[in-house]
């Protein structure tokens, strides 16, 4: 049977490449593809797939985001990170939050598709130059750190969260998330109650710093 796949990245170009590369394998089948975090987590929970491979900075949910909320509504599906990015504080994080793969996007074509390989079997795939890093900035993390109240936020708080970030408005979240306005500002006012945010500015400064949203961002 084959490897069912979901592709997630916000420029279609690279979808399109993504696509071409994994189906010119005949073990490996793209079921569907997303534009969004959001839209990725709907995707995946409709069809189950075995893999999905994540951009770690996309509109509507983060990749992070993303990959905590497909963790708990669709366990068996296997996360694959794909960025530009080999901060080592992202790498670390989404290997905690549960990515059996983390491969860069100027890797060679064979780590893509030997990472998308690797998940559906269960195994951990990071691509060169990735491993070392990966180690190391996960035993750093490893140790006693700080308690993040980010880490008590619910999966819908993080959805209004990263809407709220990108300026989008109640309604528009509401609209989105197919909740009422009213819904959307109680989960906001919850979500600045936990992280302590007075204000739209901190609440945006705070998505900044968790990688939410890039600092172009407004």
């Amino acid at each position: 049977m084959s490897v069912s796949i979901i592709l997630t990245d916000d420029h279609p170009v690279v979808r399109r490449g993504m696509r071409a590369l994994l189906e010119a394998e005949a073990d490996l089948a793209v079921v569907g593809e997303a534009s969004d975090g959001l839209e990725a987590v709907q995707l995946v929970e409709r069809l189950q797939p075995a893999v999905v491979v994540l951009d770690l900075m996309m509109p509507g949910l983060s990749g992070l985001e993303a990959l905590r909320i497909i963790r708990q509504r669709s366990p068996e599906t296997r996360v694959v990170i794909l960025s530009m990015s080999s901060n080592n504080a992202f790498i670390a994080e989404a290997l905690k939050i549960g990515a059996v793969g983390y491969v860069l996007k100027g890797c060679s074509e064979e780590n893509l598709i030997r990472a998308v390989r690797e998940a559906a079997a269960g195994r951990r795939f990071l691509s060169p130059p990735v491993t070392a890093i990966a180690i190391d900035a996960y035993i750093e993390q490893a140790r006693a750190g700080p308690f993040d109240p980010h880490e008590t936020l619910t999966a819908r708080e993080r959805e209004v969260l990263q809407l709220a970030a990108e300026g989008k408005t109640n309604p528009e979240i509401g609209s989105r998330l197919h909740i009422s306005s009213r819904t959307v500002e109680n989960h906001r006012a919850k979500l600045m109650r936990k992280l302590g945010l007075a204000n739209q500015s901190e609440l945006v400064l705070h998505a900044v710093r968790h990688g939410l949203v890039p600092l172009e961002k407004p």
